[in-house]
């Protein structure tokens, strides 16, 4: 694996951090107020490595995609090109509709659709050309 791989991992890594214990949380619902396809993520992590699994599911049921996906980049060069293809459009797929699932339900409690919370939408109410 090349330095540049682990360099883009440890940056994803520190930025997700800064922004957790900056109390962000998830950038994307921060500025629009809608949950994002990994809303969820972390606390099903805390949840699973507490030994919670039913609870880890709850959050995010493809909680344990991360560490495959992972390892599918970090091996990306020795795995054929259609398999890392078939894998991404599988994970993408996956996730796409949990998302779309959880979105539907207005009862779930992790997946949010809540835009006039959101920065952007608190920035355009103070444009000058709102009525």
């Amino acid at each position: 694996m090349k330095k540049q791989d682990w360099a883009a991992l440890a940056a994803v890594a520190a930025l997700y951090a800064a922004l957790h214990f900056a109390g962000f949380g998830c950038p994307i619902k921060a500025v629009t107020g809608v949950s994002c396809a990994g809303c969820g993520m972390t606390r099903a992590w805390l949840a699973a490595l507490s030994g919670d699994l039913s609870a880890a599911f709850a959050y995010h049921p493809l909680f344990w995609v991360v560490p495959l996906a992972a390892l599918v980049f970090l091996f990306r060069r020795r795995l054929p090109r259609r398999l890392f293809t078939a894998l991404l459009w599988a994970a993408a797929l996956a996730f796409v509709a949990v998302y779309a699932v959880r979105l539907a339900d207005p009862r779930d409690p992790v997946v949010v659709f809540a835009p006039e919370e959101g920065l952007l939408y608190r920035i355009l109410r103070l444009l000058p050309f709102r009525k």
